[in-house]
């Protein structure tokens, strides 16, 4: 049977299960008995070879287990007498000769089974009367690496757990990688780097922290030492078969924690691989700490929080420059630029080698958060870091659920000398093809010549690239590359103040606001209780009255100016014996005031203009490429000079805020950076002629208008046929 073939065969057995187990638990029973059946077929040709010895040496010698793995020639065993065969041979005792079964398996092997949680599901399955059936349809399917090798066993699992994802309408993150994706992202992470993979005694790390069955570094490898395959053809050579490569990873789910490590556990007969895949969330318990890798990929959840490392993240960004989280924290709804972060930490320090990353993420990473937020702040470490080589946007309906756009960033502390400072941009949004069969939201798929292509414009390295497309139709050429310095994406916040300017009167209308003043408010309420609290109210309503017939005693007169009627409203309560309080006071002013343009302006006690809250506003100063000195004011000359030129002359009132400084470099406004990655590819679209929307808009009409003749001037009898 091929792929295809294997997973319906494996998915009909919910067949067997559905009265017992629901649609969101078929998992629980298909994943671990495929990982036991395809162990199973593994073992089988050592299978006596390993008994042998185990009966041989058995209270012999202290430590079996080298000699064990010696002789089943992998770096598990299983000492059981039982095999799939043997057990569907005595089916009163299935259940119990099936955990001996998996008991017999070598510690390595049964921590994998034990994270299925194994024997929930067996005393499940033996009280439902189908533990044998089940077993009895998994043995028909042979799953050796002979029959079934380990790349299209990878692809098994990664299309099961595709599909009770589906079934379960999973959150959009949670998704595995198409294979068309990763085999991009790994050419994009090893662009430029063959001379370095080439030559004797070549030994690399590659690392996934969120590796999920570990597809991602499987085919990193299989890159590097076995060259890119498709349907068994060549698409690229191997760039060194003789080189070691080793892999490491993370993965918080213990299902796919298990598929992975048991699929690492056989095509690796020393598990040097499979004992570098680490268990838990790599957020809250880096698995790796201390370690730093030559190449990492990743796929991390899209949008998905991380309530449960708050505390964890929190502590370690508090830690600063020593903690993994130290330029910032994204919003706690979104979680992928800390594995970004987490990813940087692991980088090789440029004078051991350095690294290289591709990581693919939606596009909140690129433009989500403020100037000062957590999320500007880690785009500004890494740009102004000199990371950030070159951000891919792919075509959407990549994913299998998900049809959302997406973007491949690739990041090296070791640029090319061409490339430093600088940042290129790919348009690679139409490099796709129809899928002639859709899988979930998955309708488009990137065949190998167009992701050589893509990879070809990276390596280019060229402004303005372009490239001809079939566009509703029409052959045309577009620009699919774009190269700025890395200052060209970040921004000067700045706060822009207006003076106050008031107007006051004590009209009726006015005076009757004042009701909806807390401070006013607060006069007729008490704290104490009892005749105390009745006898203060009555004070306060004296007082409230008090103040209201003092204020309708006042002139009308509109006064343009505060500072005069502030001294009237002084001269005026002293002359009716009214004590004002501050707090009365501000109530006052804020009831009986309005906004006028032709107004004095308002100063505080200082002689300098107070602000307007309704009127302030903020400005987006892009950051010049050289040095910004300061004026004595601490305002950059960029800013001053913008200000001068976009601002002063439609509001000559205005004034910069000079309080607002950015934490880090002390200078007036706060630094942002934003990648607004559309707005460098935008093709303006002209609309249609007004003639022909004309024309069709009739021909819809004429249409419309004969239907309706046809309805009408038919019989009702035939109406209905």
């Amino acid at each position: 049977m091929n792929h295809s073939e294997i997973v319906s065969f494996l998915w009909g057995i919910a067949d067997l299960i559905r009265d017992t187990f629901k649609r969101g638990k078929y998992q629980d029973v298909i994943l671990p008995f495929t990982v036991l059946r395809r162990l199973d077929c593994v073992l089988a040709p050592t299978k006596e070879k390993v008994l042998e010895e185990y009966a041989r040496y058995q209270g012999k010698l202290e430590n079996l287990d080298p000699l064990l793995r010696r002789a089943s020639g992998l770096s598990f065993y299983n000492t059981s007498p039982y095999d799939f065969e043997k057990l569907l041979a005595d089916p009163p005792n299935l259940a119990a000769n099936l955990r001996n079964y998996i008991a017999g398996f070598s510690p390595n092997m049964r921590e994998v089974l034990e994270r299925f949680d194994f024997d929930n599901t067996i005393s499940k399955l033996d009280e439902a009367g189908l533990l044998f059936k089940v077993m009895e349809r998994f043995k028909r399917v042979d799953l050796h690496p002979d029959k079934v090798d380990n790349h299209t066993m990878g692809t098994i699992f990664e299309e099961l757990i595709r599909r009770f994802n589906e079934a379960l309408n999973e959150n959009p993150g949670e998704h595995f990688t198409p294979r068309d994706v990763v085999h991009l992202m790994v050419e994009l992470m090893l662009a430029g780097d063959e001379g370095r993979l080439r030559g004797p005694g070549v030994v690399r790390t590659v690392y996934d922290p969120c590796c999920g069955t570990g597809g991602m570094l499987t085919i990193a490898k299989e890159h590097i030492t076995k060259g890119w395959r498709r349907n068994g053809e060549m698409i690229r050579p191997a760039i060194n078969p003789e080189a070691e490569i080793h892999l490491f990873g993370q993965e918080v789910n213990p299902e796919t924690w298990a598929i992975c490590r048991s699929d690492l556990f056989i095509k690796d007969p020393k598990g040097r691989d499979a004992n570098n895949i680490a268990f838990g969330s790599v957020l809250s318990n880096d698995g790796h700490a201390g370690r730093t890798f030559d190449y990492m990929i990743a796929n991390p959840p899209y949008g998905k929080d991380w309530k449960r490392d708050e505390e964890a993240v929190r502590a370690e960004h508090e830690r600063g420059e020593a903690g993994r989280f130290g330029p910032g924290l994204p919003r706690i709804s979104d979680g992928q630029l800390l594995f970004l972060l987490h990813m940087l930490a692991h980088m090789k320090p440029p004078e051991e080698g350095g690294s290289r990353i591709a990581i693919i993420m939606n596009g909140s990473p690129l433009f989500n958060g403020d100037a000062g937020s957590g999320e500007s702040e880690i785009r500004r470490y890494i740009l102004e870091r000199d990371l950030l080589e070159a951000i891919v946007a792919l075509p959407e309906q990549l994913f299998y659920n998900t049809g959302i756009a997406t973007y491949v960033w690739v990041l090296t502390n070791r640029k090319a000398p061409e490339r430093r400072g600088m940042v290129q941009l790919i348009d690679a949004t139409h490099f796709w093809v129809p899928m002639r069969k859709s899988l979930g939201d998955k309708r488009r798929e990137i065949p190998p010549e167009m992701a050589e292509d893509i990879v070809q414009i990276l390596r280019d390295f060229r402004d303005g690239d372009t490239r001809r497309i079939l566009q509703d139709g029409k052959e045309e050429e577009v620009v699919v590359s774009r190269i700025f310095p890395v200052s060209h994406f970040g921004y000067r916040k700045i706060t822009v103040e207006r003076p106050l300017r008031l107007n006051f009167q004590a009209s009726p209308e006015r005076i009757a606001r004042l009701e909806e003043e807390r401070a006013f408010q607060n006069l007729a309420k008490s704290k104490k209780k009892g005749p105390a609290a009745e006898r203060e109210i009555a004070e306060g309503r004296a007082q409230q009255e008090a103040i209201r017939r003092f204020l309708a005693s006042l002139p009308q007169t509109l006064y343009k100016d505060r500072e005069e009627f502030e001294r009237l409203l002084e001269q005026e309560s002293r002359k009716a014996g009214l004590k004002l309080t501050a707090p009365l006071r501000k109530a006052i002013l804020s009831a009986l005031s309005e906004r006028d343009e032709t107004a004095a302006i308002c100063r505080d006690k200082n002689g300098q203009p107070e602000p307007d809250p309704e009127l302030r506003d903020t400005e987006n100063v892009p950051l010049p490429d050289g040095d910004d000195p300061t004026d004595t004011e601490g305002v950059p000359a960029s800013v001053r000079a913008y200000f001068e030129r976009e601002v002063k002359p439609y509001v000559p009132d205005a004034w910069i805020d000079t309080r607002k400084r950015d934490p880090r470099d002390g200078k007036v406004g706060i630094v942002g950076y934003e990648i607004n990655f559309n707005r460098y590819f935008y093709r303006y679209t002209p609309p249609r002629p007004l003639e022909e929307i004309e024309i069709e808009i009739r021909a819809i009409e004429r249409d419309i208008m004969r239907l309706l003749a046809e309805i009408t001037s038919g019989t009702w009898e035939e109406n209905a046929r």
